[in-house]
Formats: C-alpha cells, structure tokens, sequence
C-alpha cells in the first residue's frame, strides 16, 4: 500500500513538473501551462490570486493578454486587438478573457492555418467548488419560544461559469441542525439555490443568496396532552425562497474561508417570533 502511495505521488511530482515550464518575460519569470500548442500557443497560469494569459507565436514571442481599466474605470479589452493582430483579423468581439473562452478562439484559429493540426477537445465550461461549514442557528422558521441556539453543519457543491470572476452560481447544499436538551427538534435539509455576487473581487467576494427550493427530515420530541413524550418524524417539501448572504475570502490560489448569514428571511415561510440567527464559517476549494 505504501509504495503504491509513493508511486502516486511521484506520478504526480512528475506530471506537475511536466506541465509547467519557466519563462522569463518582461523581466519577469513565472510558472506557465502549456494550454494549446499550435502556430499560436496558449499559456496560462494563477499567480498571486489572478489567472494570467499569454499567447506564443511560432519565433518564440511571448505577450500578455491584458484587459486594464482606464481613469474611467472601464475596462480596455487589449486582449482583443493582440489577438486579432495575431491571427489575421480573426473575429474577436465576443471573446471573453477566460481560459474556456480563450482556448476555443485560438484552438479554431490554429485549425484553420494548419491542416495538420490536431483540434484539442474542448473542456467544460463550468467549473465546481465543494465547500464544509459549521455554526450555529436558532431555526427561524420553526417554532423557537425561548429562542434557543443549537450548532449545525453543512456542505454544499458550487457551481459557477469558468470565469476568474464569476458572478453567478448555482448551489446544491446539505445541512444538519442538532437538537438539544432545551430544544429537542432537529433536520436535515436539502436545497437548491443560487448566488449573485454583488461585489466580486480578487481577494475577496460579498454575495446575496436564495435557496429555491428545500426538502427536510425532521424529529422532534414533545409531550402530548397525556403528558406523555412522543416523538415524531417529518418529511417536507418546500419553495420558500429564503434570502442570506454571505462573503468569500481568498486564502490560497483555489480555497477560501467562508463566512454565511444563511436563513435572514424568507417570502414564503414565517418567521416564528425570533430574529433570524444563522450563522456559519466554512472553508471552500476549487475542484
């Protein structure tokens, strides 16, 4: 077993290496993939927190794909010009500065120039994010008189456009809320939901969300008008469109910390008396 790990492992070292080569550029040296190689490579990689791309030409030219912002704040979109310039006017106007994007351009570029060119398959163009929570809720929709506090836990599968930046994401969560000697109601939940990032940076992101659609597996405990304890299962399933939000905070090239205001309220489930407590801190990473 060990040495199939140690062999695993060394695959790995050997493939990570193999991937990646040193380039010098601008007077800058940097780790770059090689994403397409044809008359026009495509190079690209994440360094300090944000995708670079840089396009190749058959003498070994080597430039940036760039898209700053003018004194307007508006983006100038040179990625355009470079690449039109690069391949004889080819049509650039709906072409995104993103590695789905990028690579189709200049993948149908070199299978136009080059008849022995071999078209690489193109990849999805979604991309997953898996992230584990924990914290604590008061169960704002269920009946809570002394407004008790119990812990939950969480872990949801993220979906979202391959964009450096996307700004919508779909979700699909499971969450777990524990009962407790003062309150002795628990679910678990299972829901649908979707995010609009409202401010979307590099380092960090802020995001309202709404889960559409829910179905929970609840117990509860209680006595019955001949005092005696009964216990008692539920299953239910709901459209309540509850609205949170959260934050992303970047930590490493692919993961984040994770901060969620998950249960704030809903339009189609009432609030039981108290003010909504649903807190959570989680970690995610890009799969």
């Amino acid at each position: 077993m060990k040495k199939l790990i140690l062999i695993a492992l060394l695959c790995f070292t050997f493939q990570f290496n193999y991937s990646q080569e040193s380039y010098t550029i601008n007077g800058e040296t940097l780790e770059l993939k090689t994403e397409i190689d044809g008359k026009l490579d495509l190079l690209w990689n994440t360094i300090d927190g944000q995708y670079r791309y840089f396009v190749r030409t058959e003498n070994g030219t080597i430039t940036e794909l760039k898209n700053t912002k003018n004194t307007d704040n508006k983006y100038q979109e040179e990625y355009k010009t470079t690449l039109s310039e690069l391949t004889n006017g080819k049509a650039t106007d709906k072409l995104k500065l993103t590695l789905y994007s990028l690579r189709n351009y200049i993948d149908a570029y070199n299978a136009t120039v080059d008849s022995n060119y071999t078209s690489s398959p193109t990849e999805s163009n979604v991309q997953f994010r898996l992230g584990f929570s924990g914290g604590l809720t008061n169960n704002p929709f269920v009946g809570n008189p002394d407004n008790k506090k119990v812990p939950m836990i969480g872990a949801e599968l993220e979906i979202f456009e391959a964009n450096a930046l996307p700004r919508h994401s779909g979700f699909l969560q499971a969450r777990h809320t524990f009962d407790s000697d003062d309150f002795p109601y628990s679910t678990t939940e299972f829901s649908l939901g979707y995010r609009f990032r409202f401010i979307n940076k590099e380092t960090f992101s802020i995001y309202g969300q709404m889960k559409m659609a829910t179905i929970n597996f609840s117990s509860v405990t209680f006595i019955d008008e001949d005092d005696m304890e009964v216990d008692q299962s539920n299953t239910s399933f709901d459209i309540p469109f509850i609205f949170g939000i959260g934050s992303d905070i970047k930590v490493g090239a692919n993961s984040y910390i994770t901060i969620i205001y998950g249960e704030l309220f809903a339009l189609l489930l009432d609030n039981q008396g108290n003010f909504s407590t649903d807190i959570a801190l989680g970690y995610k990473f890009n799969l």
